[in-house]
């Protein structure tokens, strides 16, 4: 039986965008209180151009919920952190 894979939060941000940086400690939280549940994966905007064109993204910040490798949300903008946990939960 195969294992499902936890789910990812993947951030779309850059080091000039206010809300991003708002966002860094609510992220480590989630990271913190969620632990081995969920990975987080965070992605420079200017550095990952590659990434960012995959995903289409034309916001910042951007989230990505992902499970089993496949993207079941996408959420724009600053989020909360219970939102954000909820969404995880799924």
């Amino acid at each position: 039986m195969p294992t499902k894979s936890k789910p990812e939060l993947v951030q779309f941000y850059s080091d000039w965008c206010g809300p991003c940086q708002a966002m860094k400690p609510i992220i480590a939280e989630i990271k913190k209180e969620m632990g081995d549940k969920i990975t987080v994966t965070r992605y420079n905007v200017d550095k990952d151009a590659e990434k960012t064109q995959k995903y289409n993204i034309m916001s910042i910040p951007t989230f990505l919920i992902k499970k089993d490798g496949k993207v079941i949300k996408q959420l724009v903008g600053m989020q909360s952190k219970k939102k954000l946990i909820k969404k995880l939960s799924v």
